[in-house]
């Protein structure tokens, strides 16, 4: 009888083996099938900026063209829950966000913290007021981020963790708003826009202490960014627009180029 010159390999040599040739399933079609995910956040997640808002999801502009939608249909998880909602702060993420979270939950996704120190009011103090005073503003915003953001980000994260002991959580941080010296003849001074990105980088900042605090993953998207800040000449990012609303928000190309890889990389 013929012996198959393999018969002596251990079964789980050979799997190994098949693994390395490519044989075995993909590690990513296993795991992503079976995902429990939850998309929490604010206007960066919900997909301010990127339009096609889902209809049940009213003021808080949930879009099929945000991040946690593209990843969903591309991934078909088991189950996806969508509840980040526009103007989100920490504690509205915490108090109204967490119900889809369970000991099942597998994977989730957050944006906060812009909402906490005030992100809208320092961008419109910058657009309609002087120099000065814009920078001031991003200075205060800086010393919230120091000061106040910490125990809200821990009690958010706590809580997330509560809920889901058993997920993956992805805490995603903003884009860095401005190309300096870039193609923007008009608008902001440079010393604006430098003060501007100075407050993105302090947000960041914290949002990676602290999630390395509680144990999750924190993913960078000004990598992703890059290149395509405003002022860059291919931006991902509204300037002062119509809607106000989506102004200093990604774009559609913004979640699928830029926060799409950078929280599919983390997750």
């Amino acid at each position: 009888m013929h012996t198959s010159r393999w018969a002596w390999v251990a079964p789980s040599l050979l799997a190994v083996i098949a693994a390395v040739v490519g044989l075995a399933q993909p590690a990513s079609a296993a795991t992503t099938a079976g995902e429990r995910y939850v998309a929490l956040g604010d206007s960066y997640s919900s997909g301010v900026g990127a339009g096609s808002y889902l209809s049940d999801s009213g003021n808080c502009q949930r879009s099929s063209k945000a991040y946690p939608s593209l990843w969903a249909a591309a991934n078909a998880p088991a189950s996806f829950s969508f509840t980040a909602c526009s103007g989100a702060t920490t504690s509205t993420v915490k108090n109204s966000q967490l119900s889809p979270l369970t000991s099942s939950t597998t994977l989730v996704s957050v944006t906060a913290g812009g909402n906490d120190i005030g992100f809208a009011d320092v961008m419109q103090t910058c657009v309609l007021q002087s120099e000065a005073t814009c920078v001031n503003a991003v200075n205060n915003a800086i010393a919230q981020v120091n000061n106040t953001l910490p125990a809200a980000l821990t009690s958010l994260y706590g809580a997330i963790r509560g809920r889901a002991p058993q997920a993956r959580v992805v805490v995603l941080g903003y884009p860095r708003f401005y190309q300096l010296n870039g193609g923007c003849i008009a608008g902001l001074s440079e010393t604006e826009r430098a003060a501007i990105n100075r407050g993105g980088d302090a947000l960041n900042g914290m949002l990676a202490k602290q999630a390395a605090n509680a144990g999750f993953t924190y993913s960078s998207v000004v990598d992703e960014f890059t290149g395509h800040e405003i002022c860059s000449g291919n931006a991902w990012l509204h300037s002062v627009t119509v809607p106000v609303s989506n102004s200093y928000h990604p774009t559609a190309t913004g979640h699928s180029g830029g926060y799409l890889p950078a929280f599919r990389s983390a997750a």
